[in-house]
């Protein structure tokens, strides 16, 4: 019993992952394939009005707010999904 609680959660979490990695390629024309938890919104050919359009994206998405002094912690499509997951957590309680 206790594996499906423990492969409940990262299908979860791979399904956040994925809806993101999908958004992110949708406004920056990007293939899916080519974004990795490394790849910055700089690397991906973002400007700062695209990474303001994903944010935005993001937080109508999922129904949360995220503050401007925790987009500085944004470097990566690594620490959007982490920001995300911390987001949604609080919001689950």
């Amino acid at each position: 019993m206790s594996e499906h609680k423990d492969v409940a959660p990262r299908v979860g979490a791979d399904r956040v992952a994925s809806e993101i990695r999908s958004l992110i390629a949708e406004i920056v024309e990007v293939p899916e394939e080519s974004i990795t938890d490394t790849s910055s919104f700089a690397d991906l050919g973002a400007d700062s009005l695209m990474a303001l359009e994903i944010v935005a994206s993001i937080e109508k998405k999922y129904r949360i707010q995220v503050p401007e002094e925790d987009l500085q912690r944004i470097k990566s499509f690594g620490d959007t999904i982490a920001l995300v997951r911390e987001y949604l957590a609080r919001a689950a309680g």
